[in-house]
């Protein structure tokens, strides 16, 4: 069974996840504060955490980017704070995707489903060049010239995306849409959020990602 950590200091909240995610066959472990949601990644490994930005201890943010310094494991992170700097953080620091507390708990189902298509290894296809830029579709690598860049799931996702469509301009909608999947319902900034990852990463490059202003994104050699 696939296992999921849910981690948040609201038993009520912890009861509603685990009803709704063991109908759908997954295994459930919890945790109610930081540390011990570290230790449990730790000790039990799961394949996905749904973790909240406000805990006691070490709040979620630390939690996430501690657990970000050694896994690529998806994080969906909850917050009761409706503010756009909370969300810009959190994708920053390496969660995957975010739900607004209260919450529907259908579409926090539909979410974790959502991520683990995501992360599903791609069919196998071809290995695509622009400009001194290789991305292998197979291996799931990223190269500069001989130089290997490594990225995170959606960071590779996204500049698949653009290498596959080169010198075309694709709008944040088309890139979440392809990228993210149709039932993605997080917001356009997500992909600024990673087109500026990339960008850092592939600092150096001739190939670039070029901002067409009120569009969109391109990628140029």
């Amino acid at each position: 069974m696939t296992t999921l950590l849910l981690v948040d200091d609201e038993k009520n909240i912890i009861e509603l996840e685990r009803l709704y995610l063991e109908r759908e066959g997954y295994k459930i472990e919890t945790a109610v504060d930081g540390q011990s949601a570290l230790d449990k990644f730790h000790s039990v490994k799961p394949a996905a955490i749904i973790l909240d930005l406000m805990l006691p201890g070490i709040d979620g943010l630390e939690v996430c980017r501690r657990v970000r310094q050694e896994s690529d494991v998806p994080i969906l992170m909850l917050t009761a704070r409706d503010q756009d700097v909370d969300k810009i953080v959190g994708l920053e620091l390496g969660a995957d995707d975010y739900l607004t507390k209260p919450f529907n708990p259908r579409e926090l189902v539909a979410r974790v489903k959502a991520i683990f298509r995501r992360v599903s290894p791609a069919p196998k296809t071809q290995r695509l060049s622009v400009g001194d830029l290789t991305v292998d579709l197979d291996r799931r690598e990223v190269t500069v010239g001989t130089l290997k860049i490594y990225l995170r799931t959606k960071e590779f996702d996204l500049l698949a995306v653009l290498a596959q469509n080169p010198g075309i301009v694709l709008t944040r909608d088309r890139l979440l849409e392809i990228a993210w999947g149709y039932d993605f319902a997080g917001e356009t900034r997500t992909v600024d959020v990673h087109v500026a990852h990339l960008r850092k990463k592939l600092a150096g490059a001739k190939t670039q990602i070029e901002t067409i202003s009120g569009v969109g994104y391109k990628l140029v050699g």
